[in-house]
């Protein structure tokens, strides 16, 4: 972050300066987190009041706060109405002060590899700035853009959104000259009601782009074929698209296949497993392609695309290959693992998969589409873990498949399924984050070097 004084925080966020103007290097919200020199940011939660820590954050070496009420703090301190409020618009005063390339991510399903995957693409001519993990809300965009400093060229941003109103506040913030949309799937159609309504929502990621902002759509999706915004760049397989893939194959270490771009055909060699990862990188190379970067080069960045957290790891232990793929889940994202599960083993392929979080009145129906899908993929096993996936297990064997258990307890799962597993089999873990599926697998893991151990 560059420096800035508490003169000009309380002038961009139309606050008042109560003390000695001061100069700080970094906008901390969490005490445990603080660094030296840094303003702390007082947020008010649902379950905590971050104005209580104020005085806390001072006396752990903050130099200054941004709270919102009158007290006593030994410091200077910037009086706002609401930190949050505060805090977007601190950001987006700060985003205004560079002149350089941003992209705006949002979609369904795969946001945080199509970030990725962007900034891969980028990666061979520029240093590129975006979210940390999945920061991607009211908070985390905002803390985000705050870290830009002079030594960035370009940035990717992803927004996140569980309500309207939530895409265009972050948009506002992060005014992208390039807008991505991956996909329209049933995530928080809880909150949102229906596909149509959630594909409106994304759609407020205009809110904060130039007219003349190209927009870069999944050209296969049913809904973003729906949008008559221009000018758009389609990507995927079908013939419509400016950038389409096509002799899609996996590999042993990912994907390949032959992108058919503006400037001719490419050859993408991508380490991410899967069709949907495809999609992914045609994004990239479209977004590559509106910032002048050459499809080949852009291609080139992808090989050095890293998978983050949970998201399709490969790991492979006791002559067995293990997909983790549990950072979250919904329907779309379920059907995208299995099928990769599909392409991936060639002997026995196990399914572990956990409950679905934020779908509300879909819940029961979409955990049995899941079980139908595990069914007709096929797998040679299913092991489902928590509530909501009775419903995807039922379903599993009115569909035909035999081997299914159902589990709500962690380590009898982890001890059934380690006493079934043999070398050659590959196992995908998927649940949605709150299951917290990685527990499962820790004691696999460990179970599988206990053994190995006793057989040395």
């Amino acid at each position: 972050m560059r420096e800035l004084t508490l003169r000009q925080i309380a002038e961009a966020t139309g606050g008042r300066l109560c003390g000695q103007d001061r100069v700080v290097d970094a906008v901390c919200t969490d005490t445990r987190r603080l660094t030296p020199g840094c303003v702390f940011l007082a947020i008010r939660g649902a379950n905590f009041d971050g104005n209580a820590f104020a005085p806390q954050a001072v006396q752990a070496g903050a130099a200054a706060a941004i709270v919102e009420r009158e007290m006593e703090l030994g410091a200077p301190y910037v009086l706002v109405d609401n930190t949050r409020r505060a805090f977007l618009r601190l950001a987006a005063w700060y985003r205004a002060q560079f002149s350089i390339p941003v992209v705006g991510v949002t979609g369904s399903v795969g946001k945080t590899t199509t970030r990725e995957m962007i900034a891969a693409a980028l990666s061979k001519r520029w240093r590129v700035h975006r979210n940390e993990g999945n920061r991607n809300n009211d908070i985390g965009l905002p803390a985000t853009i705050l870290t830009l400093d002079d030594s960035y060229d370009a940035a990717v941003y992803e927004m996140g959104m569980s309500d309207f109103g939530e895409i265009s506040a972050l948009t506002r913030v992060a005014r992208p000259e390039i807008g991505v949309i991956s996909n329209i799937g049933i995530s928080h159609i809880e909150s949102l009601g229906s596909r149509e309504n959630i594909l409106r929502a994304k759609l407020e990621i205009l809110d904060g782009m130039p007219a003349d902002a190209p927009l870069v759509l999944n050209g296969d999706d049913d809904l973003l074929a729906t949008v008559e915004y221009q000018p758009q760049i389609r990507y995927g397989f079908g013939e419509g698209c400016l950038y389409r893939a096509r002799e899609a194959v996996p590999t042993q270490t990912g994907m390949r296949f032959a992108a058919q771009t503006p400037e001719g055909e490419v050859t993408v060699e991508l380490p991410a497993l899967g069709r949907h990862n495809v999609y992914n990188a045609l994004a990239a190379l479209a977004v590559a392609g509106q910032l002048g970067i050459p499809a080949q080069e852009a291609a080139q960045g992808l090989k050095n695309y890293q998978t983050t957290g949970f998201r399709q790891h490969l790991r492979r232990a006791g002559g067995m290959l293990f997909i983790e793929d549990c950072y979250n889940a919904s329907p779309d994202s379920m059907r995208a693992g299995l099928a990769t599960l599909r392409e991936l083993a060639p002997g026995r392929k196990i399914a572990v998969l956990g409950d679905m979080f934020e779908l509300g009145a879909w819940s029961e129906r979409a955990h049995r589409l899941v079980g139908q899908e595990a069914a007709r993929t096929p797998v040679d096993a299913l092991y489902c873990l928590g509530e909501r996936a009775r419903g995807m297990a039922a379903a599993a064997r009115e569909a035909g498949l035999a081997a299914v258990w159902e589990y709500d307890d962690k380590p009898a799962l982890a001890s059934d399924l380690l006493a079934a597993l043999r070398p050659g089999d590959t196992v995908l873990f998927k649940a949605s984050r709150g299951m917290k599926m990685e527990d499962v697998m820790q004691a696999v893991y460990a179970g599988l070097e206990e053994r190995d151990a006793e057989n040395h």
